[in-house]
């Protein structure tokens, strides 16, 4: 395996700017995903580590060698493609072997290698079958295990995930992260699913607009979000924002007054914000709780209740329009149904403040 650096990574497509100097470490076994909305950037910066694209500035290295004018082939990766890119006409252990077969290695060590390989991704009764014999798990496995057999120094996902049912994406990426534990491997893994991201990377690199918005272990991105875009990219459901300005400015908290009426206080450090300033209040679904006589109480109408048995969310109507409904996580037993009066709060030390320019203000009383 392998360390990957990124210094002052460029790239553009004629006149047009796709990435804006990506400085990006990657420590040796490291899983490392890739997150942002369709044309951030994500795929265009795997193929740039892959050597599919060139890099227009910066420098890339991996495991200490500069690489920026080697071949895919020289630069010791492999890639999982989304379209899995198996030969129809070849079998299992075709696909896998065809890679080594080319480079000349000797055919005992072959087979056993892509025996190996089959046996940890447990497709080894499969080998003799043809592509289109396999399920689309099945052919994700191969793809995999033909990377696998070449031992390379970094291990390219991209998207691999996509073309499974919900059901089978659940199974394969539990399956991806054992095979990751076990082969210490170093991966950079691109999605687009927030869910994917912070199960498997042991960093989640958000991007946005050609640019990282901030990289960092996924709790510390759950927990410390930089700007609203982060705080509203990761979580699922994604956190509330609401619109409100500053009444108050105190040592241990902020006073606001919310656009649908109530006061609520929020344990952030406002030293740099000033009366009457605009802002969003943010609160994660799963830290509402149903009021009773805590301070910072919601109220509204319920318009929505999506019941999951073991939980629920309940979109909430607060006196704006309907797309400003606040989303809360309850317990699935809970009796709620649209139309229903409901009272609600929130703990000031699970809130989060950012200021006009979406840049989040310091939390306090929280680790």
């Amino acid at each position: 395996m392998a360390s990957v650096k990124l210094d002052n990574i460029q790239k553009r497509f004629g006149d047009v700017q796709v990435l804006h100097g990506i400085d990006l470490d990657i420590k040796d076994g490291e899983f490392v995903v890739l997150i942002g909305e369709s044309g951030c950037g994500k795929s265009t910066l795997l193929r740039l580590l892959s050597g599919l694209e060139e890099i227009t500035e910066g420098d890339l290295h991996i495991d200490g060698q500069r690489v920026n004018h080697q071949s895919p082939a020289q630069r010791g990766i492999a890639m999982v493609f989304q379209s899995y890119a198996l030969y129809p006409h070849m079998s299992v252990y075709k696909n896998m072997a065809f890679g080594l077969k080319i480079a000349g290695q000797d055919k005992q060590a072959v087979k056993l290698k892509v025996e190996e390989a089959a046996k940890k991704l447990k497709i080894d009764h499969l080998l003799e079958r043809l592509p289109r014999e396999l399920s689309g798990g099945q052919r994700q496995r191969v793809a995999i295990g033909r990377a696998i057999v070449r031992d390379p120094k970094v291990f390219l996902f991209d998207e691999p995930l996509s073309n499974l049912d919900a059901s089978l994406r659940v199974k394969t990426r539990v399956e991806l992260g054992k095979l990751h534990q076990e082969l210490n491997a170093t991966i950079v893994y691109v999605t687009h699913d927030q869910v994917e991201a912070m199960t498997l990377g042991d960093k989640i690199v958000v991007m946005n607009q050609g640019r990282i918005e901030q990289a960092g272990t996924p709790l510390s991105l759950y927990h410390h979000p930089k700007t609203e875009f982060v705080a509203g990219f990761i979580g699922s459901p994604k956190m509330n924002f609401i619109s409100a300005q500053v009444t108050s400015i105190e040592s241990d908290s902020v006073q606001l007054m919310l656009e649908s009426g109530p006061t609520i206080r929020a344990a952030i450090d406002g030293q740099t914000l000033k009366l009457a300033d605009k802002v969003k209040l943010g609160v994660r679904p799963e830290h509402f709780v149903l009021a009773t006589d805590e301070e910072n109480q919601f109220q509204g109408r319920v318009s929505l209740v999506e019941n999951l048995g073991e939980l629920a969310y309940v979109y909430v109507n607060t006196g704006q329009n309907a797309e400003s409904d606040i989303v809360i996580k309850l317990d699935g037993d809970c009796q709620y149904q649209a139309g229903d009066s409901i009272r609600f709060a929130v703990a000031a030390t699970d809130t989060y403040l950012f200021d006009n320019a979406g840049m989040a203000l310091p939390r306090l009383n929280k680790a």
